[in-house]
């Protein structure tokens, strides 16, 4: 049976992760071992249980509990369940949940490079991507069009911050997913993944050249929003390549750019 608490008192401090900790202080970067997430909806939540992350506690609306999030509680065990009417809930959290459901989840420590790429012939990097929203999209994109992992340089948004999470429908839990040391360029070709540098020059291939395409290994290289990837990562890629578009159009949003990418290149 799940363990119900009502809601009475919003200073309660089990609520603090929910209503009041930032992403950096749920994230806890000085004991990452305690570091928390929020996964918000059913579908999402459920994505993370199977994945095999352990909830914490649930924060739903009364009127889901015997409804849309009944098999989640079913799945979180006697973990304190949190419930109040949507207007309280709305007050408390001082946006609308999606889908009446909040779950505060433990983070896993993360997996070295090798370990991911073990097996992967087509992955993403994202340099310093740092909107979350264009992460979650990236990853949605990276699990629909055949993207085996996706590395993240130090400066990109955390995939399991709670918009990340929310705009890429719980597909974080699926595609595996690290961030990369330093000398992740001369680590990729080690391991035997030629690198494509997506840029706005002139001195590139199109993403349709078909060298590209029979690369055994291809690692997928995304830039920043506004700037995009650094000088010395194109130098240091194998390839340049550039989206071909019309109407005076130059540039796509990252998330956008990606997956049109992921569909030319992906393993879909």
């Amino acid at each position: 049976m799940p363990n119900i608490i009502e809601i009475t008192d919003f200073s309660d401090p089990a609520l603090d992760i929910y209503a009041r900790r930032t992403e950096n202080q749920l994230l806890n970067r000085e004991h990452p071992e305690e570091g928390i997430f929020i996964a918000e909806s059913p579908k999402v939540v459920e994505r993370a249980l199977d994945a095999g992350f352990e909830p914490v506690s649930v924060l739903v609306e009364k009127r889901h509990i015997d409804g849309e999030a009944r098999e989640i509680l079913a799945r979180c065990g006697g973990v304190p369940v949190y419930t109040a009417e949507f207007d309280v809930l709305t007050q408390l959290t001082g946006f609308r949940l999606t889908r009446g459901v909040l779950c505060a989840m433990r983070r896993k420590a993360l997996p070295g490079m090798e370990e991911i790429l073990r097996g992967c012939t087509r992955i993403a990097v994202l340099e310093n991507v740092m909107n979350p929203t264009n992460v979650g999209a990236i990853f949605r994109s990276a699990a629909a069009l055949g993207m085996d992992a996706v590395l993240l340089t130090p400066g990109s948004s955390n995939p399991l911050y709670r918009r990340s999470i929310r705009v890429s429908m719980g597909t974080v839990f699926q595609v595996p997913w690290t961030f990369a040391p330093e000398n992740w360029q001369e680590q990729l070709k080690k391991l035997g993944f030629a690198t494509a540098a997506l840029a706005l020059r002139d001195d590139t291939r199109s993403i349709r050249d078909e060298r590209l395409a029979r690369e055994e290994k291809l690692a997928l290289v995304l830039g920043t929003e506004g700037d995009g990837l650094a000088d010395a990562t194109i130098a240091d890629c194998d390839y340049t390549v550039k989206i071909p578009m019309t109407h005076g159009v130059d540039s796509l949003n990252v998330a956008a750019a990606s997956a049109v990418a992921f569909f030319q290149l992906g393993n879909s």
